[in-house]
């Protein structure tokens, strides 16, 4: 069942949100060639905590850790470890931050130092994906749509779309309905309303689709090594559009 969210509602999910948008801004100067990403979650964990945020992912169906970090082909739910990234990795950082009972949940795919130009065409074309998908989002549009929009962009530019996971309602709960699929038909699934409010993350590799999970059971890579990118917006259903609900303190709504 879709909850649909009051407007009081998505006023009390702002302020979570714009907390995962800002530790995302935080951590920006720290991804250099030679960090950890033990020490990407130490900072994240302690931003949260200083920000009277709690970090969900932490003991989350068990996961470690207070952050995701997902290395070049891992695709998400990579787990912090004291492996350091490299000159030319790239890096998705995925927050989810709960304050006074509401979640806020965004990443992004940082460049670690100097990347090759065909890593920052996936990368740039991963973000404007995500950026083409928000712009569908409207009452009456459905998630066909939005899954539509993605895939053939993506695949416009020879990239393929992970199918197995997707994005997801969010508000008091960190995963509820729908899911937000990021390939598909036009016109298929279901109908957005006023008050859904949800996340669009989709992950896009240079190779195949394929993934699978690592013995851990939770990192997610590619079967054949390529790269992945991502990037995720939690975001509300207007009357007559959407709120980007996890941006930066200082950008506000749009």
């Amino acid at each position: 069942m879709i909850k649909l969210k009051t407007p009081e509602d998505v006023d009390a999910m702002r302020p979570a949100c714009r907390l995962a948008a800002d530790t995302l801004l935080m951590i920006e100067p720290y991804i250099r060639p030679g960090i950890t990403t033990n020490k990407i979650n130490q900072l994240v964990h302690d931003y949260t905590l200083a920000h009277g945020g709690i970090p969900a992912p932490l003991n989350y169906q068990g996961f470690p850790k207070s952050v995701c970090t997902s290395v070049n082909h891992v695709v998400c739910h990579g787990i912090p470890s004291d492996k350091k990234i490299l000159n030319g990795d790239i890096i998705n950082i995925d927050v989810t931050t709960i304050l006074n009972g509401w979640h806020g949940d965004t990443s992004r795919t940082f460049f670690v130092g100097d990347v090759k130009p065909f890593v920052k065409k996936l990368v740039n074309i991963s973000q404007q994906c995500l950026e083409l998908a928000i712009a569908k989002v409207k009452p009456g549009v459905t998630l066909g749509d939005i899954g539509h929009t993605i895939q053939r962009f993506a695949e416009s530019h020879r990239y393929s779309v992970v199918r197995e996971y997707c994005g997801h309602g969010i508000g008091r709960e960190f995963h509820e309905d729908p899911q937000v699929l990021h390939y598909g038909k036009r016109g298929q699934g279901k109908a957005l309303q006023e008050g859904m409010v949800f996340t669009i993350e989709p992950m896009i590799n240079i190779g195949r689709p394929a993934v699978k999970k690592l013995r851990d059971q939770w990192t997610v890579v590619t079967r054949d090594k390529s790269l992945s990118a991502q990037f995720e917006h939690t975001i509300a259903v207007t009357a007559t559009g959407t709120e980007i609900l996890t941006l930066p303190s200082h950008q506000g709504a749009t």
